[in-house]
């Protein structure tokens, strides 16, 4: 998805994976996380509270640490988090894209293998 300035909580509920409500309690629980919202209180999310949005994320849901777990480790470390959190998000990357190469040169290597052996018949 394109940078924008500001994303609706649909687009943040669909660029997360989770659902409209759990945005709305974890405003409630993370006070950090904290939208823009308009007189008819509908909320605009910016980049930073997507950022803010995913390490919650990562600490609720993959890391199954508690909220108050969670609150403690943001309220402790929040910057050291969000730094292992985005070596972990490259570090994904990384391991896909060598899975890319390394499915991409068993190809090629079946077809040289299968060269050879058509060469071997003459």
């Amino acid at each position: 998805m394109a940078e924008k300035l500001y994303y609706s909580i649909g687009e943040v509920a669909e660029m997360i994976g989770v659902n409209l409500s759990l945005l709305r309690y974890w405003e409630k629980e993370f006070p950090f996380i904290c939208p823009k919202k308009t007189d008819k209180r509908t909320r605009f999310y910016t980049q930073e509270n997507i950022n803010d949005i995913k390490l919650v994320y990562h600490l609720v849901k993959e890391k199954k640490l508690t909220l108050e777990g969670a609150r403690k480790r943001l309220k402790e470390n929040k910057d050291g988090i969000a730094k292992n959190h985005e070596i972990v998000l490259r570090l994904q990357e990384i391991q896909k894209e060598i899975k890319q190469i390394r499915s991409q040169f068993n190809a090629v290597l079946k077809e040289v293998e299968q060269d050879n052996l058509d060469i071997e018949k003459l």
